[in-house]
């Protein structure tokens, strides 16, 4: 192959290639420092995009809208975009009312939690006049949860508009005792938002170092980037105490792979 013809091909590889991800964190990772120490961690990793999941921000926790505005002043300052609103709790209008108006108020597009029955439709009914969209959150607890495989994703979203995803939790997934690629491959095409975390072992939730657990990181990773994945990747690490340099180190791993 002559030189033209390499550069050639060399350029119609590159326009092929699959797209960088997208790795952010979610704000609970954070949620034993001040608004002001995230931020700052958040800078220290040049981390540029967040889902907002502080229990102090959760729509239970009845936050006043100030809060709101502040925090978003100060990541607009920072440039640390806000992509997706975590309200797990919608069972009643002014829990969707709050949801729609707080993720309004940070910027961002689309909601993540847990409404079921009438509250998914009437959540699907107003997110689509907004013009948002939502995820519905797996999620692990001991007792049986209506959300925990996805077939259980799936399902839910039958009958339902585009408007309607999936906001794709991989700790939970094998805290369930189901299988991470198994889930990408299944629900990617509606998938919004993936928390990534590793978890030690089905049945529980104990967090532990990417690539230590069962999540399957680096191959899930890959296949993420070969299926095309554009949303957000939100790094989740839900240890209580000093996590500075975990998560720096975390976040260094999962880098290698986007």
């Amino acid at each position: 192959m002559n030189r033209r013809l390499f550069l050639a091909a060399a350029g119609a590889g590159a326009l092929h290639a699959a797209p960088k991800l997208r790795l952010g964190i979610g704000t609970y990772t954070y949620h034993s420092l001040s608004v002001d120490d995230m931020i700052a961690q958040l800078k220290a990793l040049k981390i540029t995009e967040i889902e907002m999941s502080r229990g102090e921000f959760m729509t239970f926790s009845k936050p006043p809208v100030e809060r709101f505005e502040s925090f978003r002043s100060k990541i607009d300052a920072a440039g640390v975009r806000c992509v997706s609103y975590y309200a797990p709790t919608i069972n009643q209008q002014k829990d969707l009312d709050d949801a729609v108006r707080f993720a309004k108020i940070l910027g961002a597009t689309n909601i993540s939690g847990d409404p079921v029955g009438e509250w998914l439709a009437a959540t699907d009914e107003r997110l689509t006049k907004e013009g948002m969209t939502f995820g519905i959150h797996n999620h692990y607890f001991k007792k049986k949860f209506v959300y925990e495989s996805p077939e259980d994703l799936l399902n839910a979203m039958k009958g339902r508009s585009k408007t309607i995803g999936v906001t794709l939790d991989l700790g939970h997934i094998i805290s369930c005792g189901f299988d991470t690629l198994d889930a990408v491959r299944k629900l990617l095409p509606y998938t919004r938002v993936i928390h990534l975390k590793d978890i030690k072992a089905a049945g529980g939730e104990i967090n532990v170092p990417l690539g230590s657990g069962l999540v399957k990181v680096p191959e899930v990773m890959r296949e993420l980037k070969r299926l095309g994945y554009k949303g957000l990747i939100a790094f989740e690490y839900e240890k209580e105490g000093e996590i500075n340099e975990d998560v720096a180190s975390q976040i260094a791993y999962a880098r290698k792979f986007t």
